[in-house]
């Protein structure tokens, strides 16, 4: 005797799970709710974008907060800046990088967002702050790793190491399941897009990148002769960089 018609839950419970279009509708629901109750907060609480500052003894205040962000001066430019200044905009050549990155799909193989936990940090260094990310749009954080997790890659190779491991993966890695990218190296950089990238940045609602005029018109120079393979190594040596964690502080407070 068939049981198809009995009940095990509630009436409103069962009538989901017997239609698909309806489970649909409530799993869209229950994710665009879970997805709300986890960004909103993120554009209004005063600390999404500033960490604890600790003071010369290494204890912290909890009254003392101060921004993570490149405190650019007038007149300064990208390349004024250092490892550990601070997030900063990315350099034209790093966009351009950024560009292809996207372009090729490299996030749905590699992650950049390193998780609060034991094993992350050891692997990958410190996690992600959120304000690591205030100038990418899209962002990159990705939860599938086929590669390893990129948001601390910046320095940790030389850019001759990339240019070997992207060109032909297996001649570094040769457990890599990466595809050969080594007709990056003929395609050339167009410094018009770059252009209007960094003044698309610049309207953005949410924490615009605030490139100087003088940044857009340096930018065509600095983009100059280099290769999509060029741009990619400057989007992936930028990576991880711009803070200088200290060793103990809770940036998540």
């Amino acid at each position: 005797m068939s049981d198809h018609d009995k009940i095990y839950s509630t009436k409103f419970q069962d009538k989901i799970e017997r239609s698909a279009l309806l489970m649909f509708i409530m799993s869209a629901l229950a994710v665009a709710i879970g997805g709300i109750v986890e960004i909103v907060p993120l554009f209004y609480l005063d600390r999404t974008m500033t960490h604890l500052s600790p003071d010369v003894k290494g204890k912290v205040d909890s009254k003392e907060i101060s921004p993570i962000v490149w405190q650019r001066q007038p007149g300064q430019s990208l390349d004024d800046w250092k490892p550990g200044d601070g997030v900063r905009p990315y350099k034209p050549l790093e966009l351009a990088g950024r560009d292809v990155y996207i372009r090729e799909g490299c996030y749905v193989c590699h992650s950049q967002m390193i998780r609060p936990f034991r094993d992350e940090k050891d692997r990958y260094g410190h996690y992600s702050v959120s304000s690591e990310s205030m100038y990418d749009h899209p962002y990159q954080w990705g939860s599938k790793r086929t590669g390893p997790d990129l948001a601390r890659v910046g320095g940790k190779y030389s850019d001759e190491w990339h240019r070997r491991h992207l060109k032909y993966p297996r001649n570094v890695v040769p457990e890599s399941v990466m595809p050969n990218y080594f007709w990056l190296e003929n395609g050339k950089v167009d410094a018009a897009t770059v252009v209007a990238d960094m003044n698309t940045l610049n309207m953005m609602p949410f924490y615009p990148a605030g490139y100087t005029e003088a940044d857009i018109a340096s930018a065509a120079a600095a983009v100059e002769g280099k290769t999509e393979l060029d741009a990619l190594i400057a989007y992936l040596q930028s990576l991880g960089n711009h803070i200088k964690f200290t060793e103990g502080v809770n940036y998540r407070d």
